[in-house]
């Protein structure tokens, strides 16, 4: 079977991928790219089993009946944290680099910063509407940085081509060259529900729900809360 992911699940359904085969399904071929990529690929009718995208990417392709509505199955929640460069000092005058304990921690280091990555997707999209809100567009400016679709917000970091970074947990957990200062506070946290579902164009709809239904189980609950992300 041919799966498609986004980036920000790829390294945790490696090991989805390894633990289906132990349990005795056969193995799967999983691309990873940019969410957006992904998902205008699926839209384009190419032949795909299992889809895997944010949970509001996969409704739409559902609603253009391009994956089986019926069998979208929600799989993790994936929480945006905030990152540095190691090495770094902390941002607003915070040399032990806690984490934030609010929206106001949050702004005053966006005002501090210098560039500032994010990523394409809905973790991103979420972050710039959230700036927006606070009324930090115009301020902030060209310092907001958007990844190159399939290139992660931790990459820029460790190269130094942004200051602060945003990205979902998974993407930024052990990442070497990055320090996570910790996950956006409750007041302005961003979090994006991964989920799976079978493609319409799928040569074997009946197994890739089957296999579908093995990732969602209680079995591999710990390589998902290992890899950074809330089981569902």
């Amino acid at each position: 079977m041919r799966a498609i992911s986004s980036m920000a699940t790829r390294h945790l359904l490696a090991e989805l991928r390894e633990a289906a085969v132990d349990a005795g399904f056969p193995a799967t071929e999983i691309e990873s790219m940019g969410g957006v990529d992904a998902e205008q690929l699926v839209a384009s009718g190419e032949q795909i089993d299992l889809v895997f995208l944010s949970e509001g990417a996969l409704r739409r392709l559902a609603d253009a009946r391009h994956v089986d509505a019926a069998t979208v199955t929600p799989l993790v929640l994936s929480q945006v944290a905030i990152a540095m460069a190691s090495g770094s000092p902390g941002p607003a005058g915070r040399p032990d680099g806690t984490a934030f304990a609010d929206a106001a921690g949050v702004q005053a280091a966006l005002r501090a910063a210098g560039r500032i990555g994010y990523s394409t997707g809905p973790s991103g999209t979420a972050l710039v509407r959230m700036i927006e809100e606070w009324g930090l567009t115009e301020e902030l400016g060209e310092r907001l940085v958007q990844a190159r679709p399939g290139i992660p917000v931790a990459a820029s970091l460790a190269t130094g081509d942004v200051d602060l970074g945003f990205q979902q947990l998974s993407e930024l957990a052990g990442h070497p060259g990055v320090r996570i200062l910790g996950v956006l506070p409750g007041d302005c946290a961003i979090d994006t529900v991964f989920a799976g579902a079978v493609a319409i164009a799928s040569d074997d709809p009946t197994h890739a729900e089957e296999l579908l239904s093995f990732l969602a189980s209680d079995a591999v609950v710990p390589l998902k809360t290992a890899h950074g992300f809330r089981a569902l």
